[in-house]
């Protein structure tokens, strides 16, 4: 990825800044966002979609006026590529949860891996992840997960534009998915499993693109708050608003 720099005279964190990062695994969403503002002296920053903690990739910010642009950034297509271990599941359905449910793993050839990815190529329902933010009777069901009560998954229709098969090699299947918005990677690694017989969860992700957005482009967190850093002081008028004018 390359490192972009930061131009004074470029930039204003008020008018509206859309910055990309390359999200850290083990960090949410919202500590990228946390982190950011404590690096810009409390601007005015969201992000335009969540990551799971252990995913990577692409995590698209907006500051000061360029915040409202959220909303249609979210709509934008998505674009991943995942690692999907055979043989085992997880209550989360990717590595936040030990593994359990060991089977064999059947002799299984790249006819038959595409027979079974076909069937998620398109618009189909699927069953949320519970141990997810998404809400159900306004609550997030994680919240009723973690306490270890039974949850029914929350089903919705998703859509799948390209479902591209890059390996197989042991129990690591690697493929690439081109979603629309609402799609869980997880429930995707998981229903995979589920039609092969032998489980299945999402091992690894990384999202490389949003709409027109891609991981190439996007900062290394560490460098993007060196470079705020960097400016400094003198230009923290442009981070955010005065306080008489808040």
């Amino acid at each position: 990825m390359r490192v972009p720099v930061l131009q004074s005279e470029q930039f204003d964190f008020v008018k509206g800044e859309v910055l990309l990062v390359n999200k850290p695994i083990d960090w949410t969403s919202f500590d990228v966002v946390k982190k950011l503002r404590y690096a810009t002296y409390g601007a005015k920053i969201g992000h335009a979609g969540t990551l799971d903690p252990r995913a990577t990739g692409l995590l698209i910010l907006c500051t000061g006026k360029k915040t409202k642009i959220i909303e249609t950034i979210q709509q934008g297509e998505k674009e991943y590529v995942a690692v999907v271990k055979l043989g085992f599941t997880t209550a989360s359905y990717d590595t936040e949860h030990p593994e359990e449910n060991p089977k064999e793993i059947p002799e299984l050839s790249g006819e038959q891996l595409e027979k079974v990815l076909d069937k998620f190529r398109g618009e189909f329902m699927q069953a949320a992840p519970v141990f997810s933010a998404l809400k159900k009777e306004g609550k997030p069901m994680y919240l009723a997960a973690r306490e270890g009560k039974a949850v029914k998954p929350k089903v919705r229709p998703v859509f799948i534009k390209e479902l591209e098969l890059l390996s197989f090699e042991g129990a690591l299947l690697k493929i690439r998915v081109a979603c629309g918005k609402g799609t869980y990677i997880r429930s995707l690694a998981h229903d995979i499993g589920q039609e092969l017989g032998c489980g299945a969860y999402l091992h690894d992700l990384q999202r490389t693109r949003i709409g027109s957005y891609q991981l190439e482009d996007a900062w290394e967190l560490d460098d993007l708050v060196a470079e705020l850093r960097r400016l400094g002081e003198e230009h923290k008028r442009k981070f955010r608003k005065p306080k008489d004018n808040q």
